[in-house]
């Protein structure tokens, strides 16, 4: 029989937040907030006081002023007047050209590597596993500057290609291979819809419009499979879905290509790919395709030997299994570990100062912030710039490692 001054059964007491295992841990977490918040408010106050008495301030007015320094290799108009914000940009569009350029060739290596590494030729095996031994255990910074020498050293200067007697020529008269870059023919739309990089866009958009009207295609066969219980050849269907569209277009913005020539002393015309790019490129590609080897060869290996032979007793070749049958299925394994991997390659594009190609880091947390002294709002940009295509990495590759998981019924 309860009194008059005894709690109702079931009422909230503050003891509970300690005692009762319900709300315990919450009571615990809410204190941690409350710790986390408290340092951070007095870690900002003591800078800012700490800024105050030194006669500083947190301002970001030096992104409108001139940039007063060139940048060898650009993907869009800059010159030394430009500001520094439109530095910081050309900057931003350099890393994420590294990035994604090293993140396909990487993916290429490391697959192609970490299949061959199981293959039952002894040789092929073993050079496979001498790649990767060599190449994920020496620093990647070591692996730019090698390629980068070999480059300078091995690549014929633009005066080789000079005169009669030249010792170097162009390749099919299209594509120069030098000491300063590759220099390969550039498209040219008479009749663009834009101009500039938005004429690459509009051909980008297509393809991805492609991409969808294919993959609706495939699904159209798949459901013709599980009917008929025959599956339709895509393949030209496919082909025309891709090419079709991007041709028509090319054609209709009259797409023209300026071939490189030999002008004074270096060549002119086309784009040039410079040496620096490369070769944080090529390092990039080779070291971390190296490490994803290894996520391919363990992602083969989790998958079950009896998938192979029940293939093989179909009568599937080696490479139709591995293709249709064992990859598919190591993909659950292998991509986490993958994810990794692209964001490793985004952040180490940051050794791209070695060499001098002008990434975000060489120019905002470099030339800028040496020059205009704003050490702590360079540094916050870039932590900003990297926390956010690291986010957006990952994000990516989670919408697609959730559509290759296994589906629970």
């Amino acid at each position: 029989m309860t009194t008059m001054t005894d709690p109702p059964q079931g009422a909230f007491r503050l003891s509970m937040l300690i005692n009762d295992t319900r709300y315990r841990s919450y009571t615990f977490q809410f204190i941690a907030l409350i710790a986390l918040i408290a340092a951070f408010a007095y870690l900002g106050s003591n800078l800012f006081t700490n800024l105050a008495a030194a006669g500083l301030n947190i301002s970001y007015d030096f992104l409108g002023s001139p940039a007063g320094y060139d940048i060898n290799q650009t993907l869009i108009e800059y010159s030394s007047q430009s500001t520094n914000a439109r530095a910081a940009l050309v900057g931003i569009l350099n890393t994420l050209l590294v990035a994604f350029l090293a993140c396909v060739t990487a993916t290429i290596f490391g697959v192609v590597a970490g299949v061959l590494r199981l293959s039952n030729n002894w040789l092929i095996s073993k050079l496979m596993s001498f790649y990767v031994e060599i190449f994920r255990n020496i620093p990647v910074l070591i692996w730019i500057i090698i390629i980068f020498t070999i480059m300078i050293a091995v690549m014929p200067g633009p005066r080789e290609f000079r005169g009669d007697d030249a010792s170097a020529s162009m390749v099919l008269d299209l594509f120069a291979f030098t000491n300063r870059g590759v220099y390969v023919p550039g498209p040219n739309f008479e009749n663009g819809f834009a101009s500039g990089a938005l004429n690459g866009l509009i051909i980008l958009a297509a393809l991805v419009g492609s991409w969808f009207a294919a993959r609706w295609n495939n699904k159209r066969v798949d459901l013709i499979q599980e009917t008929t219980g025959d599956r339709p050849n895509t393949l030209y269907a496919n082909l025309a879905i891709w090419l079709v569209p991007v041709i028509a277009l090319c054609l209709i913005m009259g797409l023209t290509w300026d071939v490189p020539a030999l002008k004074g002393f270096n060549f002119s015309g086309g784009i040039k790919v410079g040496g620096p790019l490369i070769a944080l490129w090529f390092a990039l590609s080779i070291y971390t395709g190296a490490f994803i080897a290894e996520n391919v060869r363990a992602g083969i290996q989790a998958i079950s030997k009896g998938q192979s032979e029940a293939a093989g007793a179909l009568g599937l070749r080696q490479g139709r299994i591995m293709n249709l049958v064992v990859l598919p299925q190591a993909l659950r394994v292998i991509i986490p570990p993958l994810i990794s991997q692209y964001l490793n390659i985004t952040k180490n594009s940051s050794l791209a100062i070695a060499v001098g190609y002008a990434d975000i880091t060489a120019t905002l947390g470099g030339i800028t912030l040496n020059q205009t002294g704003r050490a702590i709002e360079c540094i916050l940009l870039l932590m900003l710039f990297y926390l956010t295509i690291s986010l957006s990495i990952s994000a990516i590759m989670n919408v697609y490692n959730n559509s290759v998981k296994l589906k629970e019924r």
